[in-house]
């Protein structure tokens, strides 16, 4: 009976013995409260009731989320920005041994730096570059985290939130840009055709001819639809000749609205 307890409780201890690490972590061994190294992957074997495995560091690259909400930019405007952290352990025996919980400090220290970097942005800077503002999160992160034994590895904004009434003067602010963009536009248009119009006018100067020509396709194109009407001040037909033009197109006028009426039935 003794031997058969003895032979059970061997049984245990030496079942504690083997241990098994992934291929992507790495088993950190304490013997007798002190740090001896580390284990891993694959099988090992470690001295029970001696030698510990407080913690096991997953070496894979690791995605955090964190975010910073009602945040002051640099001209006082409260933003929600959601950003991601990309980060992987490369010196599991610093993670172990100089961080009490290198998860949470990673966490805390990316939280920290989004709230330093958003205070010392202005909200153009930050809505237009977000690029600039995401390397310089991964370079301050990287260097609160590397005594770590992390290394960060990118930085990705994913969110940037402002007030709703700040949005609505934002769109009235680009809409009224963009309609004093048209008039400009529009005034340059006005400036070029009163030039076209200058070198038109020292054309027609010494040609009345072609002056009178161009009073014809004037009358022609506000005549060609039937039933047009078109007003000529009195000046402008005393200084363009256009008195026999229009009444000819007068004429011509009547004349194509008495043929297009029916003829009474007896009269074809």
């Amino acid at each position: 009976m003794y031997w058969a307890v003895a032979g059970l409780l061997i049984g245990f201890v030496v079942a504690q013995a083997p241990k098994v690490a992934a291929q992507w972590e790495r088993a950190v061994v304490f013997r007798l409260g002190r740090y001896t190294g580390l284990r891993g992957p694959g099988l090992f074997w470690i001295v029970p009731f001696v030698e510990t495995l407080p913690a096991t560091i997953d070496q894979r690259v690791v995605t955090t989320g964190f975010a910073a909400e009602q945040t002051l930019t640099a001209d006082t405007v409260p933003v929600n920005v959601d950003a991601v952290l990309f980060w992987m352990v490369h010196d599991a025996e610093k993670a172990a041994l100089e961080v009490q919980n290198f998860r949470n400090a990673v966490s805390w220290a990316a939280q920290t730096a989004l709230r330093d970097i958003i205070g010392r942005t202005s909200l153009s800077d930050l809505l237009r570059g977000r690029e600039q503002i995401e390397d310089d999160l991964q370079r301050i992160i990287d260097a609160r985290t590397n005594p770590w034994g992390v290394t960060v590895q990118s930085v990705d904004m994913r969110d940037i939130v402002i007030p709703a009434s700040l949005q609505d003067a934002m769109s009235r602010e680009a809409q009224a840009t963009r309609e004093k963009q048209a008039r400009v536009i529009l005034s340059q248009a006005e400036v070029e055709i009163a030039r076209s119009f200058a070198t038109a006018s020292q054309s027609y100067q010494n040609n009345p001819v072609a002056l009178q020509l161009r009073a014809m396709n004037m009358l022609y194109e506000g005549l060609k639809e039937r039933g047009g009407l078109m007003v000529v001040p009195s000046s402008a037909v005393e200084s363009l000749g256009m008195g026999g033009l229009m009444g000819a197109a007068a004429m011509g006028q009547a004349h194509l609205a008495a043929s297009a009426k029916p003829l009474p039935p007896g009269q074809d």
